[in-house]
């Protein structure tokens, strides 16, 4: 047999093909152009499409990203819901700013925010703790998230107790619950021939008005 031939990772590129963003097609507000591009993902059957890169900044400034799922969009800001003692809990506490980006490949599109991170309200938190799964609910107790574990079956352990511990209706961990990223500047980028990629900005301004904006690809 053959051996195989490994992949020229130089080489792999796509020709970025299907649409354009023109200043004039876009919303004036950058909630609105996001909530047309999120449900245009939605219609196309983009796998998760409200997962987005969270990124923020630890000690001596260093970032770090993981992959979170939006909860909820609105004029306010971004949604979604993590346990507070997780690194990136520890690190907005810290640093209370984030980025966001979400990536559909299915439209050549990505969506870029940036913004000061609050906590949302005990009532929002609970209220949505109480719509998941009943697994998922006891997970938020059974995780000490980002902490070191010494094996698999020490999480299932955990598991397991706090399923006969919570029982069928448990209430939210103190240590669990969400965050509203505020944005203050927008980006919407779609992918073009060429590398011409379309870039819109929206920035926030003093009076609550937003500077529209092309960027360079």
């Amino acid at each position: 047999m053959d051996k195989a031939t490994p992949h020229d990772i130089a080489q792999m590129r796509k020709s970025y093909e299907q649409a354009e963003l023109d200043e004039s097609q876009v919303r004036p507000l950058p909630i609105d152009q996001f909530q047309a591009w999120f449900d245009e993902a939605v219609h196309a059957q983009a796998l998760e499409p409200n997962a987005m890169t969270l990124a923020t900044v630890g000690e001596g400034g260093r970032p770090s990203t993981r992959v979170v799922l939006l909860k909820g969009a609105d004029a306010r800001g971004m949604v979604w819901y993590t346990n507070y003692e997780s690194r990136k809990g520890q690190e907005l506490a810290a640093n209370p700013h984030a980025a966001l980006q979400f990536f559909w490949p299915e439209l050549e599109r990505v969506v870029r925010v940036e913004g000061r991170v609050e906590r949302l309200s005990e009532a929002e938190s609970d209220a949505y703790y109480r719509t998941r799964p009943l697994g998922s609910r006891i997970g938020a107790w059974a995780s000490p998230q980002s902490q070191v574990l010494s094996s698999r079956a020490e999480l299932e352990v955990s598991w397991a107790a706090q399923q006969a511990a919570q029982g069928a209706d448990p209430v939210r961990p103190p240590n669990w619950g969400g965050y509203r990223l505020v944005p203050d500047r927008w980006e919407f980028w779609q992918g073009r021939p060429s590398r011409l990629h379309d870039r819109i900005v929206y920035l926030a301004q003093a009076d609550g008005a937003w500077l529209r904006q092309r960027l360079a690809p």
